[in-house]
């Protein structure tokens, strides 16, 4: 232990005796056999990650102490290994940092604080959540949404890449409640990303329809077999789940076509640009770069779901920091910022002649189609749910126990 470097790191200790807030204190965290060789010997991940529980706790202590908390607040959950929970929740390749499977809605609060294996899960998703809704009122400045139906497909838009991302930050949170709350987290996860299918579907078919099939027969009924896209996406992804525990590999290829049978429907028009452009009768190209950029974070976000790489070829070094999901998340949302600039550089430049040649869009074509694929959304999860919660043993594994006495092992609790 002699040749173990030790170091300091300040701890709040609350409001300071006429001196404001201060840190005063500092606790030793000392750096672990192995941990610079995967370059994770910093203060952060250590105090969170190996061995800095008990110095973050008395931290939370006095965190309590100093605003008169109840005892049981801002006590930080356990983490488990994967043989410790049921197997519902259990993920290909991920051995540790798994949380209590009863945990209470504080409980998943404070573990979004807390490294697990879902905490990168729940901040790539909840932090660009705040971007698109600073770009969305960026545009509420400069855009007249109220008077200007051209500008209700943006409108639908932004508010869909604006909800996805919040309401799967919220699954992750609260996903290890219990294993019916799991399905149902999710099942609201893929009723989000479905709308934003639909949302999508929305802005292509008025800003990024080739200018050939303007009020053709596609474009008149793009939106409404988008709504029908909307409904196989949710129900097909949500069924899905029941299969789970029984027939994996048939999930995970119904919930994959599921999302990629909409996503490959929105972009028939934007193919057909594309085809054009390589043909070399390319229009409207300030747009078609973004949009190449995004038709590569989808394709490498559809690999990383399908392929649970890379945790699935070294299982258990990716726990907590390079997972699929957590690369799957990035990809998805670097992939929507390329989307979105696409879609407002062909609003923006096809304007006066989508203007001229096309009718403007309509309430029910928009705004009504995004409040019925709301409400088609919300019936078929309530569907999912209600048989769910009539036949809890669907959702998770017979003699597996999830009591609240469940105790981490040794290991569980060096993380």
């Amino acid at each position: 232990m002699k040749n173990i470097p030790q170091h300091l790191f300040p701890v709040w200790a609350g409001p300071g005796r006429g001196r404001g807030w201060s840190w005063p204190l500092c606790i030793k965290w000392e750096a672990g056999e192995g941990l610079q060789s995967w370059g994770l010997d910093s203060r952060v991940w250590c105090m969170l990650c190996h061995g800095g529980r008990e110095k973050l706790e008395q931290a939370c202590q006095r965190g309590r102490g100093a605003l008169q908390l109840p005892k049981a607040m801002l006590q930080l959950p356990r983490l488990f290994n994967i043989h410790q929970v049921p197997k519902v929740f259990w993920e290909d390749g991920i051995i540790s940092g798994y949380r209590h499977p009863q945990s209470s809605a504080l409980d998943c609060i404070l573990s979004s604080f807390q490294m697990t294996n879902e905490t990168v899960n729940i901040w790539t998703h909840f932090l660009p959540t705040w971007y698109f809704l600073w770009r969305f009122c960026v545009l509420c400045s400069t855009v007249n949404f109220l008077s200007e139906s051209y500008t209700w497909p943006l409108l639908v838009y932004m508010l869909l890449i604006c909800v996805y991302p919040f309401t799967s930050s919220c699954a992750h949170t609260f996903s290890t409640m219990s294993p019916e709350a799991r399905h149902i987290c999710y099942f609201f996860d893929y009723g989000a990303l479905s709308l934003y299918s639909l949302g999508c579907a929305i802005a292509y078919g008025s800003y990024v329809m080739p200018d050939c099939w303007v009020n053709g027969r596609l474009h008149h009924h793009f939106v409404p077999i988008a709504i029908a896209n909307t409904i196989f996406c949710t129900s097909t992804s949500c069924y899905s789940r029941f299969l789970e525990l029984q027939f994996p590999h048939r999930s995970k290829i119904l919930r994959t076509g599921a999302f990629v049978i909409p996503f490959m429907f929105d972009n028939i028009p934007l193919f057909y640009r594309l085809l054009l452009c390589f043909g070399g009768s390319c229009t409207y190209a300030d747009a078609l770069s973004s949009h190449c950029y995004h038709l590569l974070f989808a394709f490498l976000t559809c690999f990383l779901f399908a392929s649970h790489l890379p945790e699935r070829l070294a299982p258990g070094r990716f726990d907590y920091i390079g997972h699929s999901h957590q690369l799957f998340h990035i990809c998805a949302v670097i992939g929507t910022h390329f989307q979105m600039e696409a879609v407002l550089a062909d609003m923006t430049s096809r304007r006066s002649w989508l203007t001229a040649h096309s009718a403007a869009p309509s309430f029910l074509g928009t705004l009504g189609a995004l409040v019925l694929g709301i409400l088609l959304n919300l019936g078929i999860i309530v569907l999912f749910s209600a048989s769910l919660l009539r036949a809890p043993n669907l959702s998770s594994e017979k003699g597996v126990t999830t009591n609240r006495t469940l105790q981490p092992s040794t290991a569980a609790k060096d993380e």
